[in-house]
């Protein structure tokens, strides 16, 4: 069993909501981009307990809980390494805005496993949250894809919900710059 199938037997065992974000949520969505592990996101807090994942680490993974603070945009992080295998970070969000892109998610197949997986127009979102130059990247090779106009429209039907920054940098897309 794959260390990705382990953490999310966990996570369903908690019964813990989550979906594969980041690269490998851009590589089921057809755009390929090379990332070194798999990144997941949840809104449940519980998943911050060391003592959740106490199975994992007797069974010898090395499991990483990091707490956000008050100002931080997400809730923590917790990352998961195991020799030999692709780390996973669990992101443990904190936005109300992030609910709908677990009830969204869809089967894809990731690191051999078919897991929940963000769409495209999620993607975008927690794109425009992240804000990064690569982030930027990310955005300009979904909206490249064959579904551009759907994707903007389903983009711009949620964007009033994200953070100010968020519809900025989307108005910007928009208007034909760079976020």
């Amino acid at each position: 069993m794959s260390l990705l199938d382990r953490v999310t037997a966990v996570l369903d065992g908690a019964g813990a909501r989550y979906a594969v974000i980041g690269a490998s949520a851009m590589a089921a969505r057809g755009v390929a981009r090379s990332t070194h592990d798999i990144d997941l996101l949840t809104l449940a807090g519980a998943c911050l307990d060391a003592a959740l994942w106490a199975p994992l680490a007797d069974a010898g993974v090395a499991v990483s809980v990091t707490r956000g603070d008050a100002a931080d945009p997400l809730a923590g992080v917790v990352r998961f390494e195991e020799g030999g295998t692709r780390p996973v970070d669990l992101v443990v969000g904190r936005h109300r805005w992030q609910v709908r892109m677990l009830d969204r998610a869809e089967p894809a197949v990731v690191g051999g496993s078919s897991v929940p997986t963000v769409q495209a127009r999620d993607l975008v979102a927690l794109k425009l949250f992240a804000g990064g130059a690569q982030d930027a990247w990310d955005v300009a090779q979904l909206l490249a894809g064959p579904d551009r106009e759907a994707l903007i429209a389903e983009v711009s039907a949620d964007i009033g919900d994200l953070p100010a920054h968020c519809r900025k940098s989307w108005e910007r897309i928009l208007a034909g710059d760079s976020p």
